[in-house]
């Protein structure tokens, strides 16, 4: 079976557009690179850029490490992690992941659900 074809940068644009409070989108490989998208213009970065290549591979791994469960509990719908000084999203497409990084009081019961609208459409 052939994966569905994204259109990553559209993607991204478009959960930017969700909620003012989204301060990164991106895409990242399997391989723990980012492929597409960004922080949003005019925003601080939490971490440096070489902190970036760390958290995405420690996300690729984490991702290829919950498939493991797949059998038993059904594919990963969506993963949240609320930290002090960030809600971070990350979701499954095809072999890639999107990535997404908010304030941390944005809210995380309306926000996933309006990722995957978007993914899945």
């Amino acid at each position: 079976m052939s994966e569905k074809i994204y259109d990553y940068a559209k993607i991204c644009d478009s959960i930017f557009s969700i909620d003012p409070k989204i301060r990164f989108v991106g895409v990242i490989s399997e391989q723990g690179r980012m492929i597409s998208g960004g922080m949003k213009e005019n925003v601080e970065p939490l971490e440096s850029e070489k902190d970036d290549e760390m958290i995405f591979m420690e996300l690729a791994l984490r991702v290829k490490m919950r498939k493991e469960f797949d059998k038993q509990l059904g594919q990963v719908n969506f993963a949240m992690a609320s930290r002090e000084r960030a809600l971070v999203i990350s979701v499954l497409i095809n072999s890639d992941i999107l990535y997404v990084v908010s304030e941390p009081d944005t809210d995380y019961g309306v926000l996933p659900k309006k990722i995957l609208e978007i993914v899945q459409s």
